[in-house]
């Protein structure tokens, strides 16, 4: 009998009966509609639906990174999806995920790493995913992902606790947000200083005109490179000054006595100015 160690996906829907109840073939029109989207989602993250009675769905990949992936895109499609439909119509499916042993019968998979996958669907909230400790270990310092540990859970028909965790992605897109909006702090502050500095320049007309002077602004503003032109193509890559900017500095510094070219002038104002 073959046996292999591969990451195991589970999910159905919470409230199947419920929405069944309701309207059979609403309820069947949007189940085949997700389900369409969810197969999608695994192949491209190198999984295989493996079944798919009801309205369960059980899946298999070759990596416990691909298929805590694949389940995150695969809530985050149908989020979207269900915010088209009513309360009563929006069709959430549980996940759970785990890495284990398991029997291969043909097409079909069997054993406990099934059946632990299946557990932690049960345990996951509607529209969340569970997965195992051992899927945890793996996966842990990969994604951009926050884990709530759960705890160890005694499930049905497995002799040992499973440790649970619960994936929350919203908590890591808060977190970039957080962080992208550092970045723009950190980009308006360079910014100021930038045109600070140019606002000096356009008053003194002999300010960063030099050698020294342009090293101690590109200094100043943290910046790696030598020579005004350098500063300011810096400067132009970061979107902080304009091709005019630019131009008009340049040719200040060029009347002062430095010895760009007209071409260098313009080269440096078209390729770094925005």
């Amino acid at each position: 009998m073959e046996r292999k160690l591969t990451a195991i996906l589970s999910a159905d829907v919470k409230g199947y009966s419920r929405l069944m109840g309701d309207d059979e073939e609403a309820t069947i029109r949007t189940l085949t509609a997700y389900r369409e989207v969810m197969a999608s989602l695994i192949q491209q993250h190198r999984g295989r639906v493996v079944d798919s009675p009801g309205d369960n769905l059980l899946a298999e990949f070759a990596s416990a990174v691909d298929a805590v992936q694949g389940a995150v895109e695969i809530q985050q499609a149908l989020k979207v999806r269900n915010a088209e439909l009513s309360d009563v119509r929006k069709m959430e499916f549980r996940i759970g995920i785990n890495v284990g042993d398991v029997i291969v019968e043909g097409e079909r998979l069997y054993g406990d790493g099934v059946n632990i996958a299946a557990r932690l669907e049960g345990l996951a909230e509607p529209g969340g995913i569970c997965v195992s400790g051992t899927v945890y270990d793996q996966v842990e310092n990969k994604l951009a992902l926050s884990y709530e540990y759960v705890g160890e859970q005694e499930v049905k028909n497995i002799a040992k606790p499973v440790r649970v965790y619960r994936v929350r992605w919203e908590d890591s897109d808060n977190q970039q947000a957080e962080d992208s909006a550092s970045q723009k702090a950190k980009v308006k502050a360079q910014k100021s200083k930038v045109e600070n500095r140019i606002s000096s320049a356009h008053r003194s007309r002999t300010a960063l005109i030099d050698e020294k002077a342009a090293r101690a602004a590109a200094q100043d503003l943290g910046l790696p490179m030598t020579g005004f032109p350098g500063v300011l193509g810096r400067a132009g890559m970061d979107g902080l000054v304009t091709q005019d900017d630019i131009r008009q500095l340049l040719h200040t510094c060029k009347r002062q006595g430095t010895h760009y070219s007209d071409e260098l002038i313009e080269t440096v104002a078209r390729t770094y100015g925005r």
